[in-house]
C-alpha cells in the first residue's frame, strides 16, 4: 500500500490499541494477493506502431 493513500491522521492510545493496530497491519501483509489482469496488445511492426501513434495524436 502506498503511503500517499493514507489521508487521515489517527492516534493510537494505549498498549491494547497499539496491539490491535499492529495486528491489523501484519494481517494486511499476510492476506492473499489479488491477481491483476491487464489487457494489452503487442506491437510487432513499425506499421502497427504508426497506427497506435496516429490514434494518440487524434485525441
Amino acid at each position: 500500500m502506498a503511503t500517499s493513500s493514507i489521508t487521515k491522521n489517527f492516534v493510537v492510545f494505549g498498549k491494547e490499541q497499539a496491539e490491535v493496530f499492529a495486528n491489523a497491519v501484519e494481517e494486511s501483509f499476510n492476506g492473499p494477493k489479488p491477481e491483476i489482469k491487464v489487457n494489452y496488445s503487442e506491437i510487432d511492426t513499425v506499421d502497427e506502431l504508426k497506427k497506435l501513434m496516429a490514434k494518440r495524436k487524434k485525441k
